[in-house]
């Protein structure tokens, strides 16, 4: 095993019109919001292997059985995972628990298209250097990216999940446990329809 592994977990949900990317709707329709999330989650699947840092994994949700799963775990060789967990933070906080076992991890989501390979080898510097924790700020107050050591639960407690409240939450649990952390970007993430627009000119993606 290489001793400079970094894991990168990928959080998912399945493509399924009507329950993914629900905020575009509005713009984009049932079908079309479903279409951008599967582009989304091959763009994430592709950046975290591009980095090359160690062992990448989906943990889906609500399961690993759609076919969309199955089929990118046949084209692309990551293994799926479930989620489990009441609300985001017992989620994330049950993937880190397992993959910081064995190495220090980042954990991603799917909405993020510009996390690029040198953004996650700089969160993976930053682990590597002795901080506790990194994190990639959201310019919405949420964030795209958090990478811990060794478990850190009182992270995830007591956080309005889904609000523009979470990193600032998050650091103020960060202070509680005491923890070194590192933030090295703000990014952007796609989750509204006037963030179509940035996608569109960013040529990260084509939205259809």
């Amino acid at each position: 095993m290489n001793p400079d592994a970094i894991n990168i977990a990928i959080f998912a949900k399945a493509p399924i019109a009507g329950t993914a990317k629900t905020r575009l709707i509005p713009a984009l329709g049932a079908a079309g919001a479903a279409r951008l999330h599967r582009q989304l989650v091959r763009h994430a699947v592709a950046t975290a292997q591009a980095a090359a840092l160690g062992p990448v994994s989906l943990w889906c949700a609500p399961d690993t059985t759609h076919r969309f799963f199955r089929a990118l775990a046949i084209t692309t060789g990551i293994p799926l995972h479930v989620q489990h967990g009441e609300h985001l933070g017992a989620r994330m906080h049950h993937a880190l628990s397992a993959l910081t076992a064995t190495a220090p991890t980042l954990l991603i989501g799917t909405d993020c298209p510009m996390l690029d390979p040198a953004t996650l080898q700089a969160c993976a510097v930053a682990l590597r250097n002795g901080e506790d924790a990194v994190f990639l700020p959201a310019e919405d107050g949420g964030y795209a990216l958090v990478g811990l050591r060794r478990p850190q639960p009182g992270l995830f407690r007591d956080i309005d999940w889904g609000s523009d409240a979470v990193m600032a939450q998050t650091r103020d649990r960060l202070r509680d446990c005491d923890l070194r952390w590192a933030e090295p970007a703000t990014v952007w993430d796609v989750d509204r329809p006037q963030d179509l627009a940035r996608l569109q000119n960013s040529a990260l993606l084509t939205v259809r």
